[in-house]
């Protein structure tokens, strides 16, 4: 049972050839560039003038490094 449980925990990771951790981070990281685009976009919504390519070029950046992974 323990085995199956831990296989939930390292499949996706080894897929894309990281360890357990190392898929931690990475997801970390993507998650907090999301988190600024995001941030970019509402001030945007708000003060069009300000942030106008910075949340489209933030998700271009992240496709381009995420596409290809585990492929």
């Amino acid at each position: 049972m323990s085995a199956r449980i831990a296989k939930l925990f390292t499949a996706h990771p080894e897929a894309v050839d990281e360890t357990y951790f190392e898929h931690m981070r990475f997801a970390g990281w993507f998650a907090g560039q999301l988190f600024l685009a995001a941030g970019a976009a509402f001030i945007h919504a708000l003060l069009p003038f300000l942030f106008e390519s910075t949340a489209s070029a933030i998700i271009r950046r992240l496709y381009e490094r995420t596409h290809n992974r585990g492929h």
